[in-house]
């Protein structure tokens, strides 16, 4: 079964309502909450509602969140800033993806996109054209997909890879890349990019560090290994890659979740 139909059979999609209160946050940012909260706490929290597969609350808090780095984005003018609300807008494109809400996080991910090349960090520009590549590659857009996510490639290879967030991102942006070539029928690029993506990530921690935006390792470069060959219509490769996959190798439930239906699946 898909993920989407099971959660609808098993009346876990989340209220309307929530998705109308984002979708006009989308459309018009609300005004600040005044949260004395920073924002950055804020992001991490929202980000670990969204690794433990807790749609629901991450959806109710995403208005709030995009009103106040907007906010604070316009009052800064700093890179920063303008980083972090890329960030926040990626996180709600990330979250309107999983629950099937294509048009708006299309939106957000464009968002994402235009603040991250506004702030200059290339590892907000990769978050965003992530986002923007898997919604794009949802809507049937295989070729912009692609662009998109080769483009992003391009730039994080460009900073030198010196550092492990450098190198997760990199290997991050590979495996995202090698997945939408399958999906798009592109089988020797798939193959390709996935066995480069395993290189680049071979001496990251097995547990990425806290608050890492790409925080891809060994063995979620292995689960997409997974992915592609079934995309590529090859179960038996898919369940070969799987083999040695298990839940202690993935920290959170959103994680281990996709272990247990990617390898359902094929």
């Amino acid at each position: 079964m898909r993920r989407r139909t099971l959660l609808a059979a098993a009346g876990l999609e989340v209220p309307a309502s929530l998705l109308a209160g984002v979708s006009d946050a989308l459309a018009s940012i609300p005004d600040p909450t005044g949260s004395p909260v920073p924002l950055d706490s804020r992001l991490a929290a929202a980000r670990g509602l969204f690794d433990a597969g807790q749609n629901s609350k991450l959806l109710r808090a995403l208005p709030g969140l995009l009103a106040d780095a907007n906010h604070a984005a316009s009052r800064a003018h700093e890179e920063i800033a303008l980083a972090r609300l890329s960030t926040a807008y990626s996180l709600a494109s990330r979250v309107l993806t999983k629950v099937g809400n294509y048009g708006d996080s299309r939106l957000a991910a464009d968002r994402a996109m235009l603040y991250a090349e506004w702030s200059g960090s290339p590892l907000a520009a990769a978050a965003a054209a992530r986002e923007l590549s898997i919604v794009l590659r949802h809507q049937d857009q295989p070729a912009a997909a692609e662009r998109h996510i080769l483009d992003a490639v391009a730039r994080v290879e460009e900073s030198g890879l010196r550092t492990d967030a450098q190198r997760s991102a990199y290997a991050q942006m590979l495996c995202t890349t090698s997945y939408t070539a399958a999906r798009a029928g592109h089988r020797d690029q798939a193959l390709t990019m996935i066995r480069d993506a395993a290189r680049a990530a071979r001496d990251l921690p097995a547990v990425a560090p806290e608050g890492r935006l790409l925080p891809v390792t060994p063995a979620a470069v292995d689960l997409y290994a997974v992915g592609v060959p079934w995309a590529l219509g090859d179960a038996g490769a898919a369940l070969e890659a799987g083999r040695d996959l298990h839940e202690g190798q993935f920290p959170t439930p959103e994680r281990k979740g996709r272990m247990h239906t990617d390898l359902a699946c094929a």
